[in-house]
Parts: C-alpha cells; structure tokens; sequence
C-alpha cells in the first residue's frame, strides 16, 4: 500500500496523472455507459410513467433523453479534456471554488451510497421470492460481500463483471425491440398486424395532453442517472481523452434510442390503460406475444440490472471519495492505495452505508426502500446543474488554455447549456407541485443544504487560516 499525496486545485492545466490503475479497456468503458442506466427504471418503473403520459410517453422519453444528453455532452467535453477519477467534481472545483468542488463530490457520493444499498434491498427482495426460506437481510449482505471483494481486486476485475453484466442488459433489450418490432408487423406466429390502434385509440395519443407528457418527464427523468459513471472510469483507461470521448458519443444516443424504442413497442403492442403501475410493462408486452416464462424471465434480467448498477455505483462511489480525499476535501487516509492501483479504503468507506442497510433490512424490511429514495429523489438534478455550470465556465478557458484538448465540444455552446440548466429548473419546479415527488425535492433540498453549510463553513475557517498565515508573515517580516 503506499500513501499519495494530495493534488492541488489549479487551473485548467492539465491535470496531473491518476495514482491509480489504468486497466480498462475500450470496451469496459463503452459497455459501462450503455448498462450503467439500464436498469429497474426501465424495465420496471416505465410501467408508471405509462399509466401518466399513455403513448405521449414516447415524448416524455424524448425530453428527459434530450435533457441527459446535453448534462453528458457538457460533461465530455470537460473530462475529454482533463480526464479525472473526481469528474465533474474537479470541474466544479476549478470553476466554481473549492465549495462547489465538496458540494458536487460529497452530493454524488451520497447519492451513490444510498442507491446501491436500495440497489442490493430490490436484487434481495427478488432473490427472497425465489427462495424464501433465506431472509431478505442475508441476501444484502451476500451482495454487498461479494462486490466489496470484486471491487477490492485488480480495476480491470470491475471492468469485466461490469462488460458481462451490461451485455445481457443491452442484450435483453434488443431481443425485446427485434420481438416487438416482429410482433407489431403480424410476423411471429399466431400474431397480426397490429397497426396504429393502441397509439390513436384509448384517448388519442396524448390522452392527458402536454401535462401528461410533463408529468411522464418527471416520472422518467431519473432513469438517465448513472451516464456519468463512464467519465469517472475513463481516468483509469490507457487513453482517458479519448476513451472518455468515444463511450460518451455511443451511450448517450444508443441509450436514448433503447429507452425510446422499447416505449414505442410497448405502446404500439399493448393499450396504454391496460397496464398496471408497478408492473413490468416488458413482462405485459413479452406475454401477450407468447413468450412462455416472461415473468421469470424479466426477474432474472432485472435481478442482473440491478446487480450491475450496484457493482457500477460501488465503483462511481470510491473513486469519487478518493478525488475528494486528493484534494483535501475528505480524510487523507482514504489516499492508501493497493499495490494493484485500487483505493481500498475509499471502497470501505463506500460500502459502509450498503453494509449498514443490512441492518435496516432486518428492523424494517418494507419501508426502507422509500426512506432511501426519498432521501436523494433530487440529488442528481443538483448535481447536473453544477455540471452544466461549471461547463459554462471552463469552455473558454479551455479554448484559451488547452484549445486542442477540445476534442467533444459541447453542441451549440453556450445556448444548448442554458437550455439544460432551464430543463433541470423546470423539472424541480414540477417536483415542487407534484404531491409524490415534493417530499423527494425536500428531503434531497435539506441533504444539499447540509453539504453547502459544511462547505461553508470551511470556506470560513480557511479564510481564517490564510489570513492567519499571512498575518504571521507580516509581522516576522517587520521584526528587526
């Protein structure tokens, strides 16, 4: 193990090589930005926002795939640039100060941490109804011990699980689309052309209007988060710059055409009011074409989803406290770093809340689920921000400083920026009057609101040390 030293803040310099490994390949890094939001979102919680926009949800999709293309290409275009394990932390650092820096690190972190433990609560909750008999409490610690040791091992050992996982993910997805796209045309057997009927029948296409298409965005919009994984991983691939580039252009529009994709087939196959929230519209659509097994089939795919999204965030999470520690905004003792080049005590650190949840699986195994995800419902709308922000300010100063490291700039700088910003602040405001999602915008709102205070608040005492300092200079210096 040997010990690093912390990273100064700079400007935008290149920054100074990562201390840890630079094992992933190309196609880890391009199989982490397909699968790392292919999750129990889709297959699952698609079914709500259904129910809400019926097929308009296709333009619901649409908006929120749009609002997290724009967040990743903003994104790209700073970790292209100066590729980074803290991401879209070191560039709020740089350009917004060292409070933005903690903010946008400690947030994500946060984030992280809480998901994968109601990540592994969901994978267990499934594995218990395949075998009762083993409590659901036992099944998260299985889970949370066997990727606390994959993540303890070699980087490119996550990069595998990680390519594996996110393979059968987009696997599953495609056979959906080619079967549903069969199914819509009369081409399977004992099936007929379905025709435009489920999308002008029950209401027209939009049955509840734009505030059905609205309403939908809300329901689907956080089921883009986990893109901004891939950028964090590039900083331990053999070629940050250009990897990052590369898994960023093909996740954002393959991602955005798997989610629109299968919305078109669910809604053209199946009447939109004939499915039940809560339910796998991918299951609903699989049955009525004949797929023997469906249900079972779709609790395996969303079982291995959730996996991997908890394997990904696992990952995301402690190199995310690393960045933080690097730069003197988390415990220094969390720089030890493995032989092998992977942060072990950032992974601890990690793993500590999904190890906790252990705990809260035995005392409340029916209610946690919600307090978790109330806990950071809006977490990472304040995190893209800060990244759209902090992409406004570094554009031109990596057009000064490093002007051929521009290599994905942003799409119609700096409008298209501004236009997510005003996306994201349109989607809290609907949060805000929105009876299911208001208690999320308050419990994330007083989780932000802690992190500014102690960011704060150390912006304070270091004030107060500089000025220290430099008093003591002053006066040694008029000493005779």
């Amino acid at each position: 193990m040997r010990d690093l030293p912390s990273a100064p803040p700079g400007t935008t310099d290149e920054l100074p090589p990562e201390p840890l490994s630079h094992s992933l390949k190309q196609r880890h890094l391009t199989m982490l930005g397909l699968g790392g939001v292919i999750g129990a979102g889709l297959f699952v919680g698609s079914g709500a926002g259904i129910t809400i926009a019926g097929p308009a949800i296709i333009c619901s999709y649409l908006l929120a795939g749009i609002l997290a293309m724009l967040v990743m290409r903003a994104l790209g275009e700073m970790s292209a640039a100066m590729p980074a394990s803290g991401s879209f932390s070191v560039y709020a650092e740089k350009a917004l100060g060292r409070w933005a820096g903690f903010s946008a690190g400690w947030l994500y972190w946060f984030l992280l941490v809480v998901v994968l433990a109601v990540e592994a609560t969901a994978a267990a909750k499934i594995a218990n109804g395949w075998l009762p008999s083993v409590d659901q409490w036992v099944w998260v610690l299985v889970f949370m011990v066997v990727f606390t040791v994959s993540n303890l091992a070699a980087v490119r050992n996550f990069g595998e699980f990680e390519f594996w996982f996110a393979a059968l993910k987009v696997g599953a997805i495609v056979l959906f689309l080619i079967l549903g796209t069969l199914a819509v045309f009369g081409l399977l057997p004992d099936t007929d052309p379905i025709g435009m009927a489920n999308l002008t029948g029950q209401g027209g296409f939009f049955p509840n209007g734009a505030s059905g298409v609205v309403a939908g965005m809300l329901a689907v919009v956080f089921a883009f988060g986990g893109l901004e994984v891939v950028t964090i991983a590039a900083a331990e691939s053999d070629d940050p710059a250009r990897s990052v580039s590369r898994a960023v252009r093909s996740a954002v529009w393959r991602i955005l055409f798997f989610y629109v994709g299968s919305m078109l087939v669910i809604v053209t196959l199946l009447p939109w009011d004939s499915l039940t929230p809560g339910q796998s519209p991918y299951v609903a659509v699989l049955d009525s074409i004949g797929i023997a097994h469906a249900g079972q089939i779709m609790d395996v795919v969303i079982f291995v989803a959730l996996l991997s999204a908890l394997n990904a965030n696992l990952y995301g999470s402690s190199r995310m406290v690393f960045s933080l520690a690097e730069r003197g905004e988390a415990p220094r003792s969390l720089l030890k770093v493995s032989g092998s080049g992977v942060p072990r005590r950032a992974v601890f650190a990690s793993v500590a809340f999904g190890f906790f949840s252990v705990v809260l699986n035995l005392l409340w195994p029916d209610t946690i689920f919600l307090y978790m995800l109330n806990a950071v419902g809006a977490v990472l709308i304040f995190v893209w921000a800060l990244i759209a922000i902090s992409q406004l300010k570094l554009r031109k100063k990596i057009e000064r400083d490093m002007p051929e490291r521009l290599t994905l700039p942003m799409w119609l700088f700096p409008y298209a920026t501004w236009a997510a910003l005003i996306g994201m602040a349109m989607v809290l405001v609907l949060m805000l009057f929105d009876d299911s999602a208001r208690p999320q915008l308050l419990w994330s709102s007083g989780a932000a609101a802690a992190v500014l205070l102690v960011a704060w608040i150390r912006e304070i005492r270091a004030s107060r040390e500089i000025r220290a300092g430099r008093e003591s200079r002053e006066t040694r210096a008029e000493r005779p």
